[in-house]
């Protein structure tokens, strides 16, 4: 099935509900009942094949989550101001997308994630090709997936690992020689949820 932008915003317009890392995993302890706001953005582009979602790999030597697939994003700053802002910064420093070059469809329901982030994912129409500029000191690489393949919900996977000691459930979505997983999966899991049976 070949996806539109259109059919993006029906979904969003269609009621979510918001996820967290404890979905699964309702005896992990998380870092602490305080939680910074985060911005993510989920870039899409339209190619002859249809729309795919731009991701990042994270550069190995990172302290936090080295070497993981994810959404180019961050932390809020003071002087962002709003959450799309932020995606747009950080999509910006991370992988040299002009934020002029990106129109904002909507937003998903927030993620509560286990290290104590709320991280709400906008999304983003990408309207003309831009030359990739991926920051190497946070980004290891910059690819793109089929849509449809991560909105189908039957590519969606739950697998565990032990973490701090604990065994650890999480959603996955395989592509290829990328792993994804985590958070960033379950954002994508949200969004197939939206989208509905393909």
């Amino acid at each position: 099935m070949i996806l539109q932008q259109a059919d993006i915003l029906r979904a969003l317009a269609r009621p979510g509900g918001a996820s967290s890392d404890f979905d699964l995993n309702p005896g992990v302890a998380g870092s602490g009942p305080a939680k910074k706001d985060a911005g993510v953005l989920v870039p899409l582009i339209e190619r002859p094949s249809g729309v795919h979602v731009v991701l990042t790999k994270r550069a190995a030597h990172l302290s936090s989550h080295p070497g993981q697939i994810s959404f180019p994003g961050g932390k809020r700053d003071v002087g962002d101001v709003d959450i799309s802002a932020t995606a747009l910064r950080e999509a910006h420093e991370e992988i040299g997308l002009d934020p002029s070059l990106v129109q904002i469809l909507g937003q998903l329901p927030a993620h509560e994630t286990v290290t104590g982030f709320n991280v709400i994912p906008t999304i983003g129409w990408i309207n003309t090709p831009w030359v990739v500029k991926a920051d190497s000191g946070e980004v290891a690489e910059v690819f793109e997936v089929p849509l449809a393949h991560v909105v189908t919900a039957q590519n969606f996977q739950v697998q565990s690992r032990i973490w701090r000691g604990q065994r650890r459930s999480y959603y996955c979505v395989p592509y290829g020689p990328y792993y994804i997983w985590g958070a960033t999966a379950r954002i994508l899991c949200g969004l197939a949820d939206q989208m509905g049976p393909l």
